[in-house]
Order: C-alpha cells, then sequence, then structure tokens
C-alpha cells in the first residue's frame, strides 16, 4: 500500500472533513458548525493522508498564542482534527501524522504544540504531557446557596442578546488570559465558537442565552453564558442550568453572576463542566459536601523547541539545575541542558554538566504551565533526582500560584 502525506488543497476541505466525521463516529456535522470549522481551518497547517482517491488520515493545527507563567503570550500550534479511517489503523498513519507535523512546527520556528485529547492515552508517546485539568460540577441548588463576598449587591445583572453582547464579552475574557496560564488569546473568528447554537447539540434546552455584570461605570464587568433545561416530576419543577462560560475579574461580579444562575426559576441544579480546579466558586458555596466534582484532564503540552520554550515563561523562584532530557520522538531535544532562572529572566542552553534531574520531554510539558509538580511526578517514577535538592529547587519553580485552565476546546 502507498500512502501519500501532504497538505490538503481548498478544493479537498470537504472530503477531508468528511473523512473526519467517519473518524469520529459517522455522525455527519450540522451545517453550522461545519460552517464555522471550515472558516478557521488554516489549510497550510492542514494535513491529509491519502490512499488514492481516499482520504485516511487527518491532522490540522491551529496559530494560537498560548498564555504562559509570567503573563507573556506564546504562539503555539493548537493540534486538532486528527484522526485516522478504521481500514488504516496500526499501519503508521498517526504516526507519520504526528512526525510531519512536528517537524513543520519546528521548521516555522514553533516551540509550543498543544491539543486535547479525544483519547489521553495516545499522545504522551508522541511527547505530550497532561498539563492541566478541568472540574465539572452538579450542584443542588435547592440546598446549596452561594455565599457572597461584600459588593455583590451593589452588582447591576442585564439579560442581553449574545451576538449583541459579544464585544463586550471578548473584552472581559482578552483581559483574564494573561493572568492564567493555559488560556488561549481568541483569535479572529474564535469568538464565534461560543455561540454557534444548533438545536441539533441542546438535547432539548432552551437556546443561548447570556447575563451580563455591569460596575458602577456601567461597563460590563463580567458575563455568564447558559441555557436552561426544564422538566418536571411529581413534586414540580426539576429543570437544569446547563452553563457554558463565567468570566468575571471582579470577585463581587463573579459571584453575582453565580446567584444568578443558582436561583433561576423552575431549576433545581446547575451543571457546568470545564471548570478551574481552583475555581472561586468552590469557596462561595454554603455546603461544598453537595457539590459533586469530577476531575478530568484539560490541554496537553509538547515542547518543539525545548529551550526556546523553557525561556519563554518566568519562574516562582530561581534555578539553576542541570536536566537530562529524554525524547524519542524529537530527538533534537534529548541531552542535558542547563536552566537558569532569575528576577523574571531565564536561560537554557546545552551542557556537558553532571544532570540534576532526568526525566522525559512528556513531563517537561506536563509541568510546564506551573499546576503539575515535578515533585509529584518523581513520586510517580517519572522524575529521578541525581543530585539531592534539585527536586526541591526545580519544583518551587517551575510551580505556579494559579491553576492553568483551558477554558474551551478547539
Amino acid at each position: 500500500m502507498t500512502l501519500e502525506t501532504r497538505v490538503v488543497r481548498h478544493d479537498e476541505w470537504d472530503t477531508w472533513f468528511d473523512h473526519l466525521e467517519l473518524a469520529f463516529g459517522g455522525v455527519p456535522e450540522v451545517a453550522s458548525v461545519r460552517e464555522l470549522y471550515r472558516s478557521l481551518t488554516e489549510l497550510d497547517r492542514s494535513l491529509g493522508v491519502w490512499d488514492g482517491g481516499d482520504c485516511v488520515g487527518s491532522a490540522s493545527a491551529f496559530g494560537f498564542r498560548l498564555s504562559v507563567p509570567g503573563g507573556a503570550l506564546v504562539p503555539a500550534s493548537g493540534v486538532t482534527m486528527v484522526g485516522v479511517a478504521p481500514t488504516h489503523r496500526r499501519r503508521g498513519v498517526l504516526t507519520s501524522m504526528m512526525r510531519r507535523q512536528l517537524d513543520d512546527i519546528r521548521s516555522s520556528g514553533g516551540a509550543l504544540a498543544v491539543l486535547t485529547a479525544s483519547e489521553p492515552e495516545i499522545y504522551g508517546r508522541f511527547g505530550y504531557g497532561i498539563a492541566t485539568y478541568a472540574v465539572a460540577v452538579d450542584i443542588d441548588t435547592t440546598r446549596v446557596r452561594i455565599s457572597a463576598p461584600p459588593g455583590t449587591d451593589g452588582v447591576r445583572l442585564r439579560l442581553v442578546d449574545p451576538e449583541k453582547a459579544l464585544a463586550d464579552c471578548e473584552r472581559v475574557y482578552a483581559a483574564l488570559v494573561a493572568g492564567r496560564p493555559g488560556m488561549l488569546a481568541r483569535q479572529p473568528g474564535w469568538e464565534r465558537q461560543a455561540l454557534v447554537d444548533p438545536a441539533e447539540h441542546r438535547d432539548g434546552a432552551s437556546p443561548l442565552k447570556c447575563v451580563v455584570a455591569e460596575g458602577p461605570d456601567g461597563e460590563v464587568a463580567g458575563y455568564a453564558r447558559y441555557r436552561v433545561k426544564s422538566d418536571w416530576d411529581q413534586s414540580g419543577p426539576d429543570g437544569t442550568v446547563q452553563v457554558g462560560e463565567v468570566h468575571a475579574p471582579d470577585p463581587a461580579a463573579y459571584a453575582a453572576l453565580w446567584r444568578y444562575l443558582f436561583e433561576i426559576d423552575l431549576t433545581c441544579r446547575v451543571r457546568a463542566s470545564g471548570r478551574p480546579v481552583d475555581d472561586p466558586l468552590l469557596h462561595l458555596v454554603s455546603n461544598v459536601r453537595r457539590v459533586r466534582a469530577t476531575q478530568r484532564d484539560g490541554l496537553h503540552v509538547r515542547l518543539v523547541d525545548l529551550p526556546a520554550a523553557l525561556e519563554a515563561r518566568e519562574y516562582g523562584a530561581g534555578v539553576d539545575v542541570v536536566v537530562e532530557v529524554e525524547d524519542g520522538f524529537c530527538p533534537w531535544n534529548a541531552g542535558r541542558w542547563r536552566l537558569t532562572a532569575a528576577d523574571g529572566a531565564a536561560r537554557c542552553v546545552r551542557t556537558e554538566a553532571a544532570a540534576d534531574l532526568a526525566l522525559s520531554v512528556r513531563e517537561l510539558g506536563a509541568a510546564y504551565l506551573g499546576g503539575v509538580t515535578l515533585t509529584s511526578l518523581a513520586a510517580a517514577g517519572r522524575v529521578r533526582e541525581l543530585r539531592p535538592g534539585a527536586l526541591r529547587e526545580a519544583s518551587r519553580a517551575f510551580a505556579g500560584d494559579v491553576a492553568p485552565w483551558l477554558p474551551h476546546g478547539f
């Protein structure tokens, strides 16, 4: 069998996307979602694997800017639309696409690749480490209330058309990006993602709704997007508030938005997924035991240009450590590197000095955004300390004071 891997042409997009639908179960995507991703696809970053006239593999990437510790927005390739036809599994199709994609990212000067995984066990072998986690909550609002901070009662809330409020909501989101690693600065067109609202995706819930919080000056200080799914049982109303987004930099506005969501008439529960693991919501609820929370992986990070990636972020403490890095898939990263950081500046260079720590590039990806500690990875046998004290020093330097978070997928 002769397979050809190449960049997708404009007139091949429909065939390429049809293959992707097949790889993910064969259910055709609704027209509005399909058109959104047609407009967002970056063809020069999109690969197809072809068996004659048939597309049997797909992989693409978006050109993002990712917030890293210290607030810098670092270019990152958002790997997406990865799929292999069921007829062509176990033939090296995925490996060939990952190989080509990482080579292309490197040749273009990229330092980072990131992805969200449909099956998280797949991507570790290509050097991706799980760098962020997210929490889903299911809250019985008949038994849990919001314990709001001072100033909450002075926040004005207003129901608005999601389309008409889009610019105001985007300003709120943009103001938060640099303050939390893992967030993506939305590129043009990505603001539309949250507003695509096909009835087929609602499972009986209402169309998308938006409520904004306004400060004393009348400016929008926060927003929440949500749907309501109505239901009834013998005891009365049993509706659910399905929360999509809640963003507000001000604590009072943040609490006001959640209190509003908790108190919507004819509902008994609030459900939200993809929340940060250190969400202030968990400190606002009156009874945390009535919050059913489940955690799952979020953003997977791959260092493509190791020294450039490590120099792009800030560190929470001074560090001078030599790391022995294993990277079988991108061998240009393998070897010993000396990482030094002080006064907000970092430098990473090759060295022949004895190693203080040994780990793979996957562990560096996991620790890169500051949410996974090198100490915890060492406890799992994934990092080896070769110089006493080096693990504590490096772990303190990599750790952040806010949990990294990817607020939406791609």
